[in-house]
């Protein structure tokens, strides 16, 4: 029989804190992370694959436990956590610390307290003799834009075969959700030609247009919030557009020659979203051909940052029953955030998010999980183990 190493984790609990003191903010590096994993599997004797980013700076790791079989489970959860840059926290973000039946430290929700109790529970998978596997995807630079899951995705796609269901680990208080809006991250750069401010008719100001872009956001954002319910379950039930970066301009007395903003599209349906996109970029056209009639230095040009899919919810009846005796729940839920299950979903797979914790802790100061939470995500991943070795 396998067991861990003394030197490593061996709890849910121990691997809560040992991740946790992982500083994997976005904006950091997580090789320490992902090395530390890797270190731990090889003593276990499990080979792993790192999908590593663009310029080597940061990884997605994959690693499988059991035969070579379709009909695995992916338990899917990314390592990067958000900044506590401004935050008062009344315990150092990255030592976990228990208060009042929770543990504390960034991460601790989301989603470290997912990885904890999957990898705390791999010598028992390694002893038990799955007959199906499970395969572990842990990825990079979730909150920035879900940009390490796409070539995680292919990866896995590619190494193993295919699996049966996809859990997504975000905190959900363990209940199952299969359905999230989708994402389409913009940012629309204007170019306009400077000149004095009091001499209007000799430039024209980026900033000008702009705001007539974002006015048309507005109307947009208005027009789809004062539309009946169209999508139960989602909180709010309609699509949203929202403005959340500006920058513009470089003196009160200059016309400005750039302005820059970035706005997304969160929708159930990729359509309406496009639907949304083409209505703004029509008016962006027109802009643009009546400001380069003048200057011919002037334009408008807008960049796809993120474009995620939603996840619908498609699942196939062995995947939700399988599903369904994993939580102790035939009930499902929506989430109006966006996650790396609609990427999984838009490769094939019966996907859906279910994890320890709650999303209200998420991004917090003293970020939290109760233990019972934990607790709990451990007999989840106890009964997929029993699952699969039927």
């Amino acid at each position: 029989m396998t067991t861990t190493p003394p030197a490593f984790p061996a709890s849910a609990r121990e691997w809560l804190a040992h991740l946790v003191a992982f500083d994997t903010t976005s904006r950091n590096s997580n090789l320490a992370l992902v090395e530390s994993v890797e270190t731990w599997l090889d003593a276990l004797g499990v080979r792993s694959t790192r999908v590593p980013a663009a310029g080597g700076g940061k990884a997605n790791l994959l690693f499988s436990i059991g035969p070579e079989v379709p009909g695995g489970v992916v338990l899917s959860g990314h390592t990067d956590v958000v900044p506590v840059d401004g935050q008062t926290w009344r315990s150092d973000p990255w030592t976990l610390t228990e208060r009042d039946g929770r543990l504390h430290g960034r991460g601790a929700a989301d989603m470290k307290g997912f990885l904890a109790t999957g990898l705390s529970r791999v010598p028992a998978m390694l002893a038990a003799g799955l007959k199906r596997p499970v395969h572990f995807a842990l990825s990079y630079d979730e909150e920035v834009g879900l940009l390490g899951a796409p070539a995680l995705i292919e990866a896995l796609m590619a190494s193993v075969p295919r699996p049966a269901l996809v859990v997504v680990g975000e905190p959900t208080g363990m209940r199952v959700v299969d359905r999230h809006k989708g994402i389409m991250g913009l940012r629309t750069t204007v170019l306009g030609h400077e000149a004095h401010s009091s001499q209007t008719h000799l430039g024209a100001s980026a900033n000008m247009a702009a705001a007539r872009l974002m006015a048309r956001i507005v109307e947009i954002a208005d027009r789809l919030a004062a539309a009946p319910a169209a999508v139960p379950g989602f909180e709010p039930p309609h699509a949203t557009v929202t403005i959340g970066l500006v920058e513009g301009g470089t003196a009160p007395n200059i016309l400005a020659r750039r302005c820059a903003f970035v706005w997304d599209i969160r929708s159930g349906s990729p359509a309406e979203a496009r639907a949304v996109f083409d209505e703004v970029d029509a008016l962006a056209r027109q802009l643009e051909a009546d400001m380069r009639a003048r200057f011919d230095d002037c334009g408008i040009q807008t960049e796809v940052l993120s474009d995620v899919p939603p996840l619908t919810g498609a699942l196939d009846a062995p995947a939700l029953a399988l599903v369904s005796r994993l939580a102790g729940s035939a009930e499902r839920e929506a989430a109006s955030y966006v996650a790396e299950a609609g990427l999984f979903e838009r490769a094939g797979l019966p996907t859906v998010i279910c994890g320890p914790g709650w999303i209200a802790q998420a991004h917090q100061p003293d970020e939290s999980i109760e233990i019972g939470q934990l607790a709990a995500g451990e007999a989840f991943v106890d009964r997929l183990i029993e699952a699969l070795c039927e």
